[in-house]
């Protein structure tokens, strides 16, 4: 009896352990999460449907960067879109085109304004559940691999922009 009373401390002991080494590591990778680019602040975030369903929505938004480090915007993720990127619109063969924005680098002290008729994002295949009145999440994603998120209000396309 004194074995199996033995054995099944030394069981209870080893189990109990390993599971405050496991909550521990959990606890670890919580704590590292980035909660956001330090110094990135987006305001005016909304996203404006297409008049025409299937077509993509168009995001603006405001940012200005105050960080100490340089980043790099280089792509966006807008929440309930199958997909989204990046553009602005640039003379390509002596004409005014849309083209695609790789990416947007920001140093301090830089502001810059995503609008109609300028940088922008577009969201593609966006969910019938998205509906004007409603709000959505904006993710940019930094090259490093940071994120920051900001919520946009969904307007219709007749909607001031």
């Amino acid at each position: 009896m004194t074995t199996r009373f033995f054995a099944s401390l030394a069981l209870g002991i080893a189990t109990f352990g390993l599971s405050a080494c496991d909550s521990a590591s959990d606890e670890a990778e919580v704590t590292a999460a980035p909660e956001g680019v330090a110094g990135l602040t987006i305001t005016n975030g909304r996203m404006v449907l297409p008049a025409v369903n299937g077509r993509p929505a168009a995001v603006y938004f405001d940012l200005a960067y105050d960080g100490d480090d340089n980043q790099t915007v280089s792509a966006i993720y807008v929440e309930g879109a199958e997909n989204a990127m990046m553009h602005e619109y640039a003379e390509k063969d002596f004409k005014v085109q849309m083209i695609p924005l790789e990416s947007l680098d920001l140093t301090k002290g830089v502001k810059v304004s995503f609008e109609p008729g300028g940088k922008h994002g577009m969201a593609m295949s966006v969910s019938p559940e998205l509906s004007a009145g409603g709000k959505t999440e904006v993710t940019l994603i930094m090259a490093d691999g940071d994120k920051t998120t900001f919520v946009a209000d969904i307007k219709s396309a007749g909607d001031e922009r």
